[in-house]
């Protein structure tokens, strides 16, 4: 028997400061590291403002996990300390497995107007995998499939499978499925998921309903919760929806066009250790991490 899956919990994003200063909206992070197991944390950094993201995120470590970044509007210029460089543009993905270490600099520049929207996931590793070997996946946006529904329904398969279609991405230790899904008004979107996944989506334009049945939600906030009495539930922009288990979502719009990713992963069922951007299984393992970033020892593997 079908089971849609029901709504869990809807975070609201939070104004935060991070790097050397940009300002960005955390959809998720460290406060709950094992709710959406293997994912940590998922930022939305989008801004017309250049003076809240120019100063970027300039040199720092990562180990133990992936960086999933997307980017809507501008570019962001990265650079490694093995001395690789590149630049992901609108609609270009960057999929990078930090492994046994890399440290590296993040610096987003905005569209002629000065806007510049970008998205980074952090998806966990398990310990069997932590300590591989870094790599990049840049993906351009034109090897990104776009499947388009009989109901208009648009779909940019990033990785995991849509209608026979593909996304670039493959062959990731959490098996993920990453969309990006614009459904137009009075429509429904009917998407079958693995029961035994985490499933979550992020509201990024527009608003539906993730779960119709609802009444009502709780919206959860800085450790706080409310109820939202919206006799109709919809879910609005810059909101996180975090499902139970099943093995279909179904969202529905009315009269407002809705874009939302959808992204789910096999978890992982390990402890985390976590500080800054280094995530291991234990605490001797972070202070391993970070005696060596300070003694010159962090990089196992060179270019």
């Amino acid at each position: 028997m079908s089971v849609t899956r029901k709504i869990n919990k809807v975070f609201k994003s939070v104004p935060t400061l991070e790097g050397a200063g940009v300002h960005l909206k955390r959809a998720f992070g460290n406060r709950e590291p094992t709710l959406l197991d293997p994912f940590l944390l998922l930022d939305d950094f989008h801004s017309n403002n250049p003076d809240e993201y120019i100063k970027g995120f300039p040199w720092h470590p990562h180990r133990g996990i992936e960086t999933i970044t997307y980017m809507l509007r501008g570019t962001v210029e990265h650079a490694d300390s093995m001395g690789n460089k590149g630049t992901i543009h609108s609609g270009d993905v960057q999929w990078m497995t930090a492994g046994s270490g890399i440290i590296h600099q993040e610096m987003p520049k905005g569209e002629k107007g000065g806007e510049m929207w970008g998205l980074q996931l952090w998806a966990n590793l398990p310990a069997s995998s932590k300590m591989m070997a870094p790599r990049y996946r840049d993906i351009k946006s034109g090897n990104i499939p776009e499947v388009i529904l009989e109901t208009g329904t648009k779909i940019k398969v990033i990785s995991g499978s849509v209608n026979g279609f593909t996304g670039p991405v493959r062959d990731i230790v959490i098996e993920p499925e990453y969309l990006d899904v614009f459904v137009p008004p009075d429509t429904t979107f009917n998407h079958p998921v693995r029961s035994d996944y985490t499933v979550f989506a992020y509201v990024l334009e527009g608003q539906g309903f993730f779960d119709r049945g609802r009444d009502s939600y709780a919206y959860e906030i800085e450790g706080a919760s409310y109820i939202d009495l919206d006799r109709e539930c919809l879910i609005k922009n810059e909101s996180l929806v975090i499902y139970e288990n099943g093995d279909h979502v179904e969202i529905t719009t009315q009269e407002s066009t809705l874009r939302f990713l959808l992204i789910s992963g096999r978890p992982i069922r390990e402890p985390v250790a976590w500080y800054g951007p280094v995530v291991m299984n234990t605490q001797d393992e972070l202070r391993v991490a970070f005696q060596e970033f300070q003694n010159g020892t962090f990089i196992k593997h060179k270019k």
